[in-house]
């Protein structure tokens, strides 16, 4: 498992990533799009607050190892989603 530090660095980067995906496509998108747009914009933040606050305050009861392990696959489950939705736009 990596450090929660660099756990936060990945999950941020991610989540950059994703929201200049998404501005991007705003701004080069139709006018109909604008409301979806926004919609993942706010997706992307939501995401990466939920995200950091849970790396921050893990769940008690669970293994350390498996509850980061979900906790990194459920990420990574969204923010593929994400892109998607994107991708789509």
């Amino acid at each position: 498992m990596a450090n929660k530090r660099n756990l936060k660095k990945a999950i941020n980067q991610i989540c950059e990533e994703l929201f200049i995906e998404a501005v991007a496509a705003s701004l080069y998108g139709t006018e109909a799009n604008k409301d979806n747009t926004q919609a993942l914009l706010v997706a992307v933040i939501k995401t990466q607050r939920n995200y950091i606050s849970r790396v921050s305050h893990p769940e008690p009861g669970i293994k350390a190892k498996n509850y980061y392990k979900d906790l990194r696959e459920k990420f990574a489950a969204q923010a593929s989603e994400i892109a998607d939705q994107i991708n789509n736009i």
